[in-house]
């Protein structure tokens, strides 16, 4: 039986009138990362890079975690917890350095360097004036990738990393000055605040970025008289919007600065610099016509300090007395409160690991994310820093050349 042309013809245009399958495009496979954390040996460093809930986070979406033995001790997280949380606990530190991708808070020591294998990816903190031009370049022999934790930038521009540290030395330099004004600690015996009837104690604060900002705060919330001095007006208008209230603020002047730190208790140093040296804007000079028994504490240390008459301190003898002032000028504050650094460290590292599973990988997340990839120092083993190709006079190449 033959069928008429025209009907095949007319039963195919209806077919085609249908309702179909809609034809979705394939998502990219994911990437499983195979990350190792290990224990962290610098002086006094106290913090460990991810937390165990940060860890049950990214073994649950599939990626493979590695950490030291007692890596998390400092931060009161036992190897217990680590392992409940899916992580591989190693004994043998080669180990760790053997992952792909190696997450630590301290930059790298030489030794470190020495036990990776070569074409790996590191992430860790980015110390330019301590950094060894010998770690460099074993970094760049080994084609290592090497990300900046401190240099890399969120969607607004800014670095979440190093405002999340100044946040906390910002409250955390209050509550150290608070104890270091009691009688026991051979302070002036008074309360950082006040109470009725008696005068609250006067605070100045040089620098109205993060750490000056929740420096201003916490003293603040403590009933302190406040003054806020810094070089930038646009940033001392922001703090005063930010705080919803008017305090005082004034530009750096040597004149009204000294005579604000005449009646000072306490004076938070919170200046930073984009790089190199933090200025010195308090002279010897002003910290001897201060009111004996009042407390420095310089938060800047780590770029140089910003008074004249500070110098490197530690955890385990953090002060010094000299013109009758009490000086703390510890580098590593945020390293007194561990545990709460480690879980403001894992909040903005856990979403970039996972991100980067999502994308394919580190390679794939340095090309896709303009923020990411601002961290990165080495790529593959090239130097892209042209801060540290100047200062160490080695080659560099823009990573966005790298990039094509």
């Amino acid at each position: 039986m033959k069928t008429d042309p025209n009907i095949l013809k007319h039963l195919m245009q209806q077919g085609s009138l249908l309702p179909k399958e809609e034809m979705l495009e394939i998502a990219r496979k994911k990437g499983n990362l195979y990350i190792g954390i290990p224990k962290e040996n610098s002086f006094q460093e106290r913090r460990v890079a991810l937390v165990p809930e940060a860890v049950s986070l990214l073994v649950s979406n599939g990626h493979r975690v590695k950490i030291e033995s007692k890596a998390g001790e400092m931060a009161n997280f036992s190897d217990n917890d680590y392992s409940e949380a899916g992580a591989e606990i190693c004994y043998d530190r080669k180990e760790i350095f053997a992952c792909d991708i190696i997450f630590k808070v301290s930059p790298p020591t030489e030794d470190e360097v020495e036990m990776m294998k070569g074409n790996q990816t590191l992430v860790s903190a980015l110390q330019i004036s301590v950094q060894p031009k010998a770690i460099l370049q074993k970094l760049m022999q080994k084609k290592i990738t090497a990300v900046a934790w401190d240099y890399i930038r969120d969607e607004e521009g800014a670095f979440p990393i190093v405002r999340s540290m100044g946040e906390i030395a910002g409250t955390t330099s209050i509550l150290i000055a608070g104890e270091l004004l009691s009688s026991f600690n051979s302070g002036k015996g008074i309360m950082l605040g006040g109470i009725a009837g008696v005068q609250p104690t006067d605070v100045v604060v040089i620098g109205a970025g993060t750490a000056g900002e929740y420096a201003v705060r916490a003293a603040l919330g403590l009933g302190a008289n406040v003054k806020v001095f810094d070089n930038s007006l646009t940033k001392l208008r922001r703090l005063q919007n930010d705080l919803g209230r008017r305090i005082h603020t004034s530009v750096i002047q040597p004149k009204i600065l000294e005579k604000a730190l005449f009646r000072a208790d306490v004076v938070i140093g919170a200046l930073r610099a984009p790089l190199g040296r933090t200025p010195c804007v308090v002279t010897e000079g002003m910290i001897e016509g201060m009111k004996t028994g009042s407390v420095v504490v310089d938060i800047s240390i780590d770029q140089g300090g910003c008074f004249e008459t500070s110098h490197v301190t530690n955890h385990n003898e953090p002060t010094f007395v000299k013109h009758g002032i009490i000086h703390y000028c510890v580098p590593n504050i945020a390293s007194r409160v561990s545990r709460t650094a480690s879980f403001a460290l894992s909040n903005i590292f856990s979403p970039i690991l996972l991100e980067m599973g999502e994308k394919g990988g580190c390679k794939e997340l340095i090309i896709k994310d303009p923020g990411f990839r601002s961290g990165v120092y080495i790529y593959k083993g090239v130097l892209t820093s042209e801060v540290l190709g100047k200062v160490f006079d080695l080659k560099f190449k823009n990573i966005e050349l790298l990039m094509l």
